[in-house]
């Protein structure tokens, strides 16, 4: 919570990444081969007043290139959107220090929850 009693722009950054990574490491598929954030785009609809009730976070994969994917987001409550975001993930290789192809399986899991036109999303 900020000076004005709402949640501040980078606790949205925080709860994007708790539900990408819910997301991403799932026990039945998951990204181990390791990932990084190359871009954050949040468009910020309605303040968010502080407040011990959660709000919802749908997701869903609106992109998915040779070494890259994005991430759409909606944190809302019903009907009421608070922040709209896309996060670019890029698969990489920790070892070698560069980013890395998606695999076959990645690509898999990442097409089930694709929708190029944004009208459905995942909740996570």
């Amino acid at each position: 919570m900020d000076a004005y009693g709402h949640v501040n722009n980078v606790v949205f950054l925080r709860y994007l990444e708790e539900a990408r990574i819910d997301f991403l490491f799932r026990p039945e598929k998951d990204f181990q081969q390791g990932s990084v954030v190359s871009r954050h785009e949040i468009d910020y609809k309605r303040q968010l007043v502080h407040r011990h009730t959660p709000v919802d976070i749908e997701l869903w994969i609106t992109e998915i290139r040779a070494a890259s994917f994005t991430i759409t987001y909606e944190v809302k409550d019903g009907d009421q959107i608070y922040v709209r975001a896309s996060t670019v993930v890029v698969p990489f290789d920790f070892a070698a220090q560069r980013p890395r192809r998606i695999t076959a399986e990645e690509r898999e899991f990442l097409e089930e929850y694709r929708d190029d036109d944004e009208e459905e999303a995942v909740a996570a």
